[in-house]
């Protein structure tokens, strides 16, 4: 697949560009002063190709932010979308990811989603000094830092969305009622999505 770069974008970058992209963003971005990247030419979309070939055309230490809203969980390969992202991310720049929750019980219908999520995923990729159980790294070097991570509790329903969201923000306050609810409530008091924050070391 070729890389549709609508704006002329990639030539002007340089390893000193710091530029925010926006994984996956779809028809409109969530951070409109990002780079919007997606496999679908949607308006909102600068560069249009698959995620792997768009980054391999960025200089190494170009990106200075990236988030994605629901897209990581479609990634065949999540290592090697993190490796990726390291390469093009310096010190200290700030990813943010937000995927459905395996709690989530419309993440199953979704025959596209290739991975799921809990509080503890990406800590088998990064350094986690945040959650209390520890995870292997399985001979990988950690390139990120998990700095946070917030469960989202919401529904497509509006009532019950409200109802999830407001109960919700107590699991919230502490990463042990975090850890609490993922091992004994997720199927009693679904979650609907999480979001983790992440350094590059």
């Amino acid at each position: 697949m070729s890389i549709l770069d609508k704006r002329a974008i990639l030539p002007t970058l340089a390893s000193t560009s710091a530029v925010a992209i926006e994984l996956g963003c779809g028809p409109s971005k969530r951070d409109a002063a990002a780079l919007g990247i997606d496999a679908l030419d949607f308006p909102g979309v600068d560069l249009v190709g698959d995620v792997f070939e768009v980054l391999r055309a960025f200089p190494v230490g170009s990106v200075a932010r990236c988030s994605s809203s629901h897209f990581v969980e479609h990634v065949e390969d999540l290592g090697g979308l993190l490796d990726e992202l390291a390469r093009v991310m310096p010190a200290e720049a700030e990813l943010r990811i937000k995927v459905p929750h395996f709690s989530n019980p419309y993440f199953h219908s979704d025959p596209t989603h290739r991975h799921s999520f809990g509080l503890y995923t990406l800590s088998y990729f990064a350094q986690d000094d945040l959650l209390r159980r520890k995870v292997p790294n399985y001979g990988r070097t950690p390139a990120f830092a998990l700095e946070a991570v917030r469960l989202g509790f919401d529904s497509p329903f509006p009532i019950r969305g409200l109802v999830r969201r407001f109960i919700g923000r107590f699991f919230n306050l502490a990463t042990w009622l975090q850890e609490f609810h993922e091992e004994n409530l997720c199927w009693l008091f679904p979650c609907y999505e999480i979001e983790f924050r992440l350094r590059k070391l």
